[in-house]
Parts: structure tokens; sequence; C-alpha cells
């Protein structure tokens, strides 16, 4: 581990040999800000797997390849002359200090929820400085981030002003309601826009349920992916072990490998 942080500028400087329209590489030149934000996001989805994985090692790479997305973004609008990398950190040391009176200012909370509070307080004000007048509960929720997570913070904003379930079990009441509602369509041959109302209810009220019940819906998710591919592989091996292929099998046989693949994972210590 090195005693001092490497200086941000040579980052800064491979980025803008990178995007030298005469001597740098074709395709980071060809790029722009609509083609680069999904690999901004694929690349927060990397930290967060690493993490999930406690894997630092590789944290510390796709951290790194977190950052560059940051740097490639700022050097596009330094090219157009909208701001640069500098106008990033100052932007953000600046909100970072204005949100967190109670450690740079004065102020004085007296428990988390009296901060959260107080943190919502805050970025009102700041949309209100910039124009913004939309008073809504639920104003300033950003509808670029993933629909799940959006669906929960729109929770988490209606439940300041008392609209929430009181707990999970009329939580998993309503989940209930809205499967048999699924069913129902399901029977009576509904075309595709009832399905996806139906089934995006269901979607809603599972995120809910998760934020009743303390549990980041993506890292259940995660943990659910995780699982249905290790078992799915160990079947794969399993048939691969005999000389035979899984899709040579009956429904009924998978079923039996995917039991197995279970059964071992509870076998072991």
């Amino acid at each position: 581990m090195t005693d001092q942080p490497p200086d941000i500028s040579e980052l800064l400087a491979i980025m803008a040999r990178l995007r030298d329209p005469q001597h740098g590489c074709p395709w980071d030149v060809a790029q722009d800000f609509d083609t680069i934000a999904p690999y901004t996001i694929e690349e927060a989805y990397e930290v967060a797997d690493a993490i999930d994985r406690k894997d630092f090692a590789a944290l510390k790479d796709e951290l790194g390849d977190l950052l560059l997305q940051v740097v490639f973004h700022a050097r596009m609008a330094e090219e157009r002359g909208l701001f640069d990398f500098g106008d990033v950190t100052d932007a953000i040391s600046a909100k970072l200090v204005r949100r967190h009176p109670h450690v740079f200012a004065d102020a004085h909370y007296a428990d988390a929820a009296e901060q959260s509070r107080a943190w919502d307080d805050i970025k009102r004000g700041e949309r209100a400085a910039k124009g913004e007048d939309d008073t809504s509960a639920l104003a300033g929720i950003s509808r670029g981030l993933p629909e799940w997570k959006r669906a929960l913070k729109l929770c988490d904003r209606a439940a300041t002003v008392g609209f929430d379930w009181p707990g999970p079990e009329p939580v998993l009441d309503k989940l209930q309601e809205e499967i048999a509602e699924v069913r129902t369509e399901f029977a009576a041959g509904a075309d595709h826009a009832r399905l996806l109302d139906e089934i995006g209810d269901v979607a809603f009220v599972l995120v809910n349920l998760a934020r009743h019940a303390g549990v980041d819906f993506s890292a259940a998710l995660r943990h659910a992916n995780a699982k249905f591919e290790r078992r799915f592989r160990r079947m794969e091996e399993l048939v691969n072990e005999a000389g035979e292929s899984l899709d040579g099998k009956s429904l009924a046989e998978q079923d039996a490998l995917w039991d197995r693949a279970k059964a071992e994972e509870r076998e072991r210590p």
C-alpha cells in the first residue's frame, strides 16, 4: 500500500490522450455520454458484486474501473466546455459539507431519524434553489435508477408522511392478493398489457416486503442468482459425469438432479 495516493492528474492525462482525435484510441474517441452510460452502470454493479463476494482484491480493481467512468464523463464534458473533473470534485465536496451541518457547522440532531429528515429538507432546499417547484414528498427521486431501487425510494418517501404498512404481515397479505390477481389474468387469457401491470404490482410489493424485513432487495436477488447458477452448474456436472447431457433429460429427471444438487449443499459443513 502506497504512503501517498498517486496524483489524479496522471489518470486525467491518460484519458485526455485516449480521447485525442489525432493520436488517441479510435474506440475511446468515438464514445459519447450515451454510449458510456451503460458501462458506468455495469461498473457500479461490479463494485457491488466484489463487495458481496468479499473479494477485496477485485474491489480495488472495480473501484478503479468505476473511477475511470467518472474521469471519462468529465473528460467528454470538458471537451464540450461544460465542466471538468475539478468541477466534479468541487461540487461533491461542497455538497458533502452542505448536507452535513452537524459535522461541518453547529447543527445537532437527536438521532439518525432526525438527521434523515434534515437531509431531505436540505435536498428540497437545493432543488428550490435550482428553481424546481415540485413540492411532492416524492420529488427528486431519480428516474435513472434501476426500477427496484426507485420503488424502494418511492416507498421510503411515502413512509415519511405515514403512508406505509405497519409491518411485514400486511405486506405478505398484499403479496398473496397480487399473485391471485396474476393467476386470474392468466386464467382469463389476459393480454400482455394486463400481465405487465399485474406482474409489476407483484414486483413492487416484493420490494416493499424486503424493505419491511430489513433485507437489501438487490443483495437478496444476487444471492438467489448465485444459488441458481451454482445448483444448475452442479446439475450439468452430474450429467456430464454420467456421459449424458442435460437437454436429453426430461423435466422430471432434471428436477431430480436439482434436488440432488440442493441436498449436496445441505450436507456440506
